[in-house]
């Protein structure tokens, strides 16, 4: 048997080759994190519930010899309230749940996202958008090209989460949650506030 052995030359190529590869490995790995895929993170924050209006005074009919009498009934007191309100749709990943803009007793604003079910991804962000929701892939991109108010990073993949909203945001002119891939370019899961 005849052993062949490599010039300097070639071991030198197949060492910076080998180098480069393993390189471009970790590299790859660090721009797709593929891992994630394979991650979920489950968020429980405490998402307060719409309280009811509160209750006026009643006042009932007296007999026609005595005058109306104000009777007082156990005022509520105020609580958050919703704003509005809307469900995702699916882009680029499968994504399911539901939005809420509510508007707390003090007057600040904080978006509920609940039974939030999407892939994990690398560098996904809440946004409030201008853009109007698309079905299907033309959707994927669509946020790209509109205004938005990044609220933050996703907070998990699962679950329950709150957001706090600008005190001096028009909420008018935003009138979409997207689930943003800023990586990526992409949305996860857009919804229309309604």
């Amino acid at each position: 048997m005849v052993r062949r052995r490599l010039s300097p030359r070639a071991r030198a190529l197949w060492a910076v080759g080998a180098g480069a590869a393993v390189v471009g490995v970790v590299v790859l790995g660090l721009v797709f994190q593929p891992w994630l895929l394979f991650v979920d993170v489950r968020v429980d924050d405490d998402i307060p519930a719409a309280s009811a209006p509160a209750a006026p005074s009643v006042v009932r009919d007296a007999p026609p010899s005595a005058s109306a009498t104000m009777v007082p009934v156990e005022e509520v007191a105020p609580g958050p309230v919703d704003l509005s309100s809307g469900a995702f749709i699916s882009h680029e990943h499968p994504t399911t749940g539901t939005v809420r803009v509510i508007e707390l007793p003090g007057g600040m604003r904080q978006l509920a996202i609940e039974s939030l079910e999407t892939t994990n991804g690398p560098d996904v962000h809440v946004w409030l958008s201008a853009a109007p929701v698309v079905e299907g892939t033309d959707g994927w991109f669509t946020a790209a090209g509109y205004p938005h108010v990044d609220l933050g990073p996703i907070k998990g993949n699962l679950g329950d989460q709150l957001y706090d909203i600008p005190a001096d945001l028009d909420l008018a002119g935003f009138p979409t949650v997207e689930l943003w891939c800023e990586q990526f370019s992409v949305s996860f899961g857009a919804a229309a506030l309604n």
